[in-house]
């Protein structure tokens, strides 16, 4: 195991540490000098609101424990995880601080399981890795940086001496150390593997108290991974995915074309439109076009159709668009890109496609959306699962920056029985992921007949990529998140885009009945 080089701190006035956390340039950051975090310091009370913000301005620090933002572990209702901490170092680095309490009266809980990142293998599960932040301005969700000698320049267990257990009553306190999110703003989206995200969590670029690796003591790789949100027409015949930098249309081969042939529809011109109006609205000079089939047929027959349906789809854009300057690649991929698997008819309906690419167009100037209160009056549904009676409410549809929203629901066992809740991640696309979740939710915007589904986290390996969902996890690592003893209330979450000018959007969670959610 590489030792670890700290912030640390020999002399430090208030005004000194204030004027050397601001300076991007030093080659060591100012921190506070009081010692590491207590990791016996009792636990405030609790919130009435699992995933309220806290009103501490940005300048509490970890050693008052004062809770910036909170939320409670969907798995483990006693696990109370709490912002303690979040200071900018060097303008480029944060310091995560995470206050874990026990808040139950007879059992012990284990903490690293809880708190390991889920999207990379780590071998023994002792860090507190998947401690992240939601840069929504660059589309990317930010994890611990990775040192050459360990998996996390994090809280680990072992090497830290925190132990596996918070006993009852108890808290321990873990850091994580990455990136700063894009834009320098002064709060952000904080995220954990276990509860829904803590919003309008404010940085501080004070000092932080206590004794933290510094990044720059050794090379460390960023962690991070890139947020795609997917919508779709309502009819089905194209879907987009976009990453904040780039849209990916995905234009129906069904819709455009007859069975085998690359000769386009009389359908396809009004396909085809939206796709055009947004390449006219882009700064896009070059422009993909690639054509894709399922796994039925082989390579001699796909990958030429294949080409010929994307050149048929290019030659259409380029006699429709209204301004010049743009260019146009096209290939022809076969079967050898699927978006979803193949084992299923609807996968290889949605992998029969033409994708489109291109840079994303900047957002029209918008007046501010005014919250409403329309239809907020009930905001719930029910349903049985194994014979017992389960109950759904919406806690909020809340929109964040750069075109997101975040969804909270609530689901609850009603009945004097355990019940599997399998509905959640009964949805067309759940094969996409690489584990079940809670991918079954959907958010339609009715007036613009567009359906907007939960956003993906992408994750290269080595012979691809993999994907999981920015939502509630309900297997994988998370086995048993379906399973509800009688009484129990869970809180899901779920992230989508939004449209800009929406104060109110149909939200459809598995079963359960339609609901008009205000937007907030």
């Amino acid at each position: 195991m590489t030792k670890l080089r700290h912030f640390r701190c020999q002399d430090a006035s208030p005004m000194s540490s204030r004027r050397l956390a601001l300076s991007a340039v030093l080659t060591l950051a100012m921190v506070g000098c009081g010692g590491p975090p207590n990791k016996d310091s009792p636990s405030p009370p609790a919130s009435n609101t699992p995933s309220a913000t806290a009103t501490a301005t940005a300048t509490a620090t970890a050693n008052t424990g004062t809770a910036l933002a909170e939320t409670r572990s969907t798995m483990t209702e006693n696990l109370k995880v709490e912002v303690i901490g979040l200071n900018r170092v060097k303008g480029r680095h944060l310091i995560a601080q995470i206050r874990l309490s026990n808040t139950g009266t007879e059992k012990r809980l284990s903490w690293a399981g809880e708190m390991g990142d889920h999207t990379r293998p780590l071998g023994e599960i002792k860090w507190a890795s998947g401690i992240g932040i939601l840069d929504a301005q660059a589309r990317t969700w930010l994890l611990p940086y990775k040192p050459a000698g360990s998996p996390c320049l994090c809280s680990g267990r072992d090497r830290d001496g925190l132990g596996q257990f918070i006993d009852p009553g108890r808290s321990i306190t873990v850091y994580a150390v990455l990136p700063a999110p894009s834009g320098n703003p002064a709060r952000t989206v904080v995220v954990t593997p276990v509860g829904p995200p803590m919003l309008d969590v404010p940085i501080s670029d004070e000092a932080p108290a206590g004794d933290f690796p510094d990044p720059d003591a050794e090379p460390v790789t960023p962690v991070t991974r890139r947020l795609i949100l997917p919508s779709e027409s309502l009819d089905k015949s194209e879907e987009t995915a976009d990453d904040g930098k780039d849209l990916q249309v995905n234009l129906s081969a069904d819709v455009l074309f007859a069975v085998d042939k690359a000769t386009l529809t009389p359908n396809a011109r009004s396909v085809m439109a939206r796709t055009v109006k947004l390449i006219d609205a882009s700064p896009a000079t070059v422009v993909t076009v690639a054509g894709h089939a399922d796994s039925s047929g082989t390579d001699a027959i796909n990958d030429p159709l294949s080409l010929r349906r994307a050149q048929a789809v290019q030659h259409a854009l380029s006699a429709l668009l209204t301004r010049g300057g743009v260019r146009f690649q096209t290939e022809g991929y076969g079967s050898r890109r699927p978006l979803y698997s193949n084992d299923s008819d609807e996968g290889k309906r949605r992998n029969r496609r033409v994708t489109v690419t291109f840079p994303k167009p900047q957002p029209a100037a918008q007046e501010p959306v005014a919250t409403t209160t329309t239809g907020a009056t009930d905001l719930t549904g029910s349903t049985k699962a194994d014979g017992q009676p389960i109950a759904m409410e919406v806690t909020g549809l809340r929109r964040l920056p750069g075109g997101l929203g975040l969804l909270t629901y609530k689901i609850t066992n009603e009945g004097s029985s355990d019940a599997w809740f399998r509905d959640l991640h009964h949805a067309q696309d759940w094969e996409a992921y690489k584990y079940q979740a809670a991918t079954n939710v959907r958010v339609t915007d009715l007036a613009a007949r567009r359906r907007y589904l939960p956003g993906r986290i992408e994750v290269p390996t080595d012979d691809g990529v993999d994907f999981y969902c920015a939502c509630t996890a309900a297997s994988g690592v998370r086995i048993s998140t379906e399973k509800f003893p009688p009484g129990q209330t869970r809180e899901f979450w779920n992230l989508f885009a939004l449209p800009d000018t929406a104060d109110a959007l149909k939200v459809k969670i598995g079963p359960f009945r339609d609901l008009q959610v205000p937007v907030q």
